[in-house]
């Protein structure tokens, strides 16, 4: 192969990333579109770079060293990125390539000015822009100086920042490479940036215009603020020009050097409004030509553009794609799911294919389409209603697009005078529905896992099809609506005509402790009574303590009590191994296949609780319970009319505690399902290992569900589209789901209409009542809790899987939720003050903070 060091800009387009890296890919692609203006320029290309890595056998020690490092250890990377940089800068440029790029230089003209960009080939993606991570040097005069800078450039490849980046984003060092882009120096009017969607909302109709003077360094340094304009289909709809005291110009001898802008012109907008317009039109030009949404810089040379980058803007969440230009609303299903985290695709097609409702998929997340209930008034005021008393920011930002005229069509009422479409009848009060329920579900599990057992190949899919029409038929029950619909009625009704008649705030959180029947606060329990059975023998206790991988359990016989602190272990997962953190997501490792999960939240507990202390908190709140309830039906008594409230209260509370617990039996009926699902598709793709048709089994999580099915009917699988799944659902982390979505790629924020929080205290929902002070414990993941009695958690979403670290907290506090999602469910069961739905909670709180958690009037104190 021959090796050209050299490229003009117009030689390249944007899939030659690997020869000229992605902002000289971007750039010859620019240069190729019809109207748009480039600089005159050349690429130094990958293989020059590689032909100077091999010039210094040492780099492959020092790479070596640097992949091994910790990535906490900031001060080891520092200095070995320093010494890689040297070496780099050190190497004398071969006498051919110097050629080759000096050849260049002397066709577009030696003593010119240019700009010497890096450009990386792991820069400028989809799924990851790496800006400002490598370095720009601009005004760079003669052959002598752009050689040297090309040298600078390949080096800063390895600056702290890159480096740490590519780490973040689990990209080898040893894959990226270095190209670079030399291109004419342009001394604009003005420059800056243009975004071709609002970079704040995401809205893609909306695109967003940054002007200063001078160069556009001034911008990118933060040195001035800019004009900013935003523009919506050909028109300014919103303008800011800034006092601009500085700009950045170029100096005739090379550099660049700040200078003060003469203070008649200083409030003059660096763009004309018909400039802005036009280069808007430029920037969807060049738009259209990627694909996607594009972060354009800019500079304005005689009333002419002149682009000098584009690459994609990697933080807008996408849109679900709906095949038509209508407009569309919606509403994340994660947010009430309590898992906002990015789902892999099989994870999220079989969610779709046992969901009672469509789903949409974006972003590695579901969103349910709300616009045609939006669009009729009555079941308008349904949704709202029903979504406002989960969460109040999605019912707020609902509201918000409503107030657009004309987003949402407004059609007319099929019938007024009917009910709601789905509306549950109400039912008798009797244990015996919820019996009858778990039974049939129960049932219907244990069926499943007989008859999987002999499914296998293309029959096992056709086979699970059906399962999953059996799976909704189940939670499609009317009847499993009536009763949870009951418990959640009785707890509203409690809360508003107790607050009506006694004055008295949340008044059900107390009546709810340890209502009967809630499976996900008895999981909690019975890891203290696991606890107990582990903390009389140290040695279990001290091997549980060394736990590095998932063969414990079968050490744990080997040793005095081990054996019986093993069954104890193995009869939790037996009933609880199903669930994990995040387990909506079929592809996630549930507790039987990572048993190791528990084992810190199970050490707490020997640790922080004595023996028995499961039964002694669970009559605990049954008592406190009986008295509140007592408590509460005589001071109504006393009150005018009093025997008749008394009355529908007693009522009311005996329903509260027959229906509050079954809440939560529906979620764990699905991830028992999921188990058994899961258990038949990871042996399915065993096989598929086995006959050489995948490199590992957990690459079908990588695929849909009937893309596996595919996969088993072919005996071939796309290896390509594997891999493109894996990188775009890491990219997916970076992403902040929105609880309200439109078509638009507009992420619509709600906001509290509050006024009776203390300044400066943080809001939320209150969900369970009661004031309690600590230390703040800001815990992200599971495994990293450490957690001591009367610490406060505080994360991001709580499901099901969080739950064995609910019984050693003092209150809980995260950032997605509503009064009835689970972490509000468990919290009142466990008599844990909580406030829910705290926007960015787990970054203005910091870990070890004191903190003050008012969980009936719904707010968090930082304290000093």
């Amino acid at each position: 192969m021959i090796e050209r060091y050299v490229l003009d800009l117009q030689e390249v387009d944007e899939t030659q990333v690997a020869v000229v890296g992605g902002k000289g890919a971007h750039l010859g692609g620019l240069s190729r579109i019809e109207g748009i203006r480039v600089p005159d320029g050349f690429c130094v290309t990958t293989d020059a770079f590689r032909r100077i890595m091999a010039e210094a056998p040492s780099i492959d020690d020092q790479l070596d060293r640097l992949s091994r490092l910790d990535p906490d250890d900031r001060e080891a990377i520092r200095t070995l990125s320093a010494r890689i940089r040297r070496t780099i800068e050190g190497i004398a440029l071969p006498d051919d390539l110097a050629a080759a790029i000096t050849r260049a230089l002397t066709r577009l003209g030696e003593q010119s000015g240019y700009a010497v960009r890096s450009s990386a080939t792991a820069e400028d993606l989809p799924t990851a822009s790496f800006a400002g991570q490598q370095d720009t040097y601009l005004n760079v005069v003669g052959p002598t100086a752009v050689l040297q800078h090309i040298s600078r450039c390949w080096a800063s490849l390895f600056t702290e920042r890159a480096v740490a980046y590519r780490r973040r984003n689990g990209i080898d060092h040893r894959t990226v490479r270095m190209a670079v882009v030399v291109q004419r120096m342009v001394f604009p009017h003005a420059a800056g940036i243009l975004f071709t969607a609002d970079p704040l909302t995401g809205n893609r109709k909306v695109a967003t215009v940054d002007a200063g003077f001078g160069l556009g360094e001034a911008l990118v340094s933060g040195l001035v603020n800019p004009d900013v304009f935003k523009v919506r289909d050909g028109e300014i709809v919103a303008k800011a020009v800034a006092a601009k005291q500085r700009a950045v110009r170029a100096r005739p001898t090379g550099g660049t050097e700040e200078v003060t802008i003469d203070p008649r012109r200083q409030e003059e907008p660096a763009l004309t409004d018909a400039q802005v317009v036009r280069l808007v039109e430029l920037g969807r030009r060049i738009e259209a030509h990627f694909g996607r949404p594009q972060d354009i810089e800019w500079c304005l040379l005689d009333d002419d553009f002149q682009m000098v980058q584009s690459r994609p803007i990697t933080t807008l969440f996408p849109a679900p794609e709906t095949g038509d230009q209508e407009n569309h609303v919606y509403v994340s299903v994660g947010h009430g799911q309590m898992m906002t985290d990015p789902m892999k695709p099989l994870g999220l097609s079989m969610w779709q294919l046992t969901a009672l409702v469509p789903m949409h998929s974006a972003g590695g997340r579901l969103f349910v389409d709300v616009t045609r209930r939006l669009a009729s008034p009555a079941s308008r005021a349904g949704l709202l209603d029903a979504l406002g008393k989960d969460d109040q920011l999605i019912r707020d930002a609902l509201e918000t697009v409503l107030d657009r005229d004309g987003f949402v069509p407004s059609l007319p009422d099929a019938d007024p005078g009917r009910p709601p479409a789905g509306a549950p009848v109400p039912i008798e009060t009797d244990p015996a529905i919820i019996a009858g329920l778990i039974e049939r579900s129960q049932a219907s599990i244990a069926a499943l896992g007989r008859d999987i057992r002999t499914k296998s190949g293309p029959a096992l899919f056709d086979f699970l099809l059906e399962a999953f029409e059996e799976h909704k038929r189940i939670l499609g029950d009317p009847l499993n609506f009536q009763a949870i619909m009951a418990g959640m009625d009785a707890t509203r009704w409690l809360n508003d005509k107790l607050l009506e008649w006694l004055g008295e705030k949340n008044a059900a959180d107390t009546l709810t402790l340890s209502a009967p029947g809630n499976v996900t606060s008895e999981m909690g329990l019975a890891l203290l009574d696991v606890a107990d059975v582990i903390r009389p023998h140290p040695d279990v206790v001290a091997s549980l303590e060394g736990v590095e991988d998932e063969g414990f359990l079968d050490d744990l016989a080997k040793l005095p009590g081990g054996a019986e602190a093993r069954d104890a272990i193995e009869d939790y997962l037996d009933r609880y191994g199903m669930r994990c953190i995040g387990e909506i997501d079929i592809t996630r490792p549930r507790w039987r296949e990572r048993p190791s999960t528990l084992v810190p939240a199970v050490l707490d507990h020997v640790r922080n609780f004595e023996p028995g202390a499961a039964e002694r908190r669970f009559e605990h709140g049954r008592r406190k319970a009986r008295q509140k309830e007592q408590d509460l039906l005589s001071r109504l008594r006393t009150l005018p009319d009093g025997e008749r409230k008394a009355d529908e209260a007693k009522r009311m509370i005996d329903r509260l505690r027959t229906f509050i617990g079954y809440r939560e039996y529906p979620k764990y009926g699905i991830v028992s399902r999921y188990f058994v699902y899961k258990q038949a598709l990871l042996a399915e793709a065993e096989r598929m290992v086995r006959a050489g048709v995948l490199a590992e089994k957990e690459d079908v999580f990588h695929l849909t569900f009937q893309e596996f099915h595919d996969v088993v009917r072919s005996n071939q699988v796309d290896d390509r589209l594997i891999q493109e799944r894996k990188d775009a659902f890491r990219s997916y982390h970076a992403l902040t789901p929105p609880r309200v979505l439109t078509s638009d790629g507009e992420a619509v924020a709600g906001v509290y209409r509050r006024d009776d929080v203390p300044a400066g205290a943080l809001i939320g929902v209150p969900v369970s009542a009661g004031t309690v002070e600590g230390r703040a414990r800001v815990v992200l993941d599971l495994a990293g809790a450490d957690l001591a009695a009367g610490d406060i958690l505080v994360t991001a979403c709580t499901d099901p899987g969080w739950t064995p670290l609910f019984v050693g907290i003092a209150g809980l506090v995260t950032e997605v939720g509503g009064l009835m999602t689970h972490g509000a469910v468990i919290a009142r069961e466990y008599g844990l003050p909580a406030v829910v739905g705290v926007e960015r909670a787990t970054r203005l709180i910091r870990d070890g903070q004191r903190i003050r958690v008012h969980g009936t009037d719904g707010y968090v104190e930082i304290l000093p």
